[in-house]
């Protein structure tokens, strides 16, 4: 099992085993998913957000426009309180 040590500032350093397995390179970015209360996944966050284009496009829905999206958010932040 690959451990790390938190410094003062809250920072560690990934193990070498645990940066090659997830395809890791310096300035990479990762996300941590909480996936059960308290124990978290390292995610590589390295995928372009161009690669993202139409992957869940469904051609079934209409398009929505700014105005309708920003209700819904003020629609599900009234909610929320």
């Amino acid at each position: 099992m690959a451990t790390a040590t938190v410094t003062s500032k809250g920072q560690i350093t990934i193990p070498v085993r645990v940066r090659e397995a997830l395809g890791l390179d310096a300035g990479d970015r990762v996300e941590f998913v909480e996936f059960e209360k308290g124990q978290f996944a390292i995610i590589p966050a390295t995928r372009s957000v161009r690669e993202l284009k139409g992957l869940f496009r469904d051609a079934r829905r209409k398009p929505v426009t700014i105005e309708e999206m920003n209700a819904a958010i003020a629609r599900r932040a009234s909610e929320s309180r």
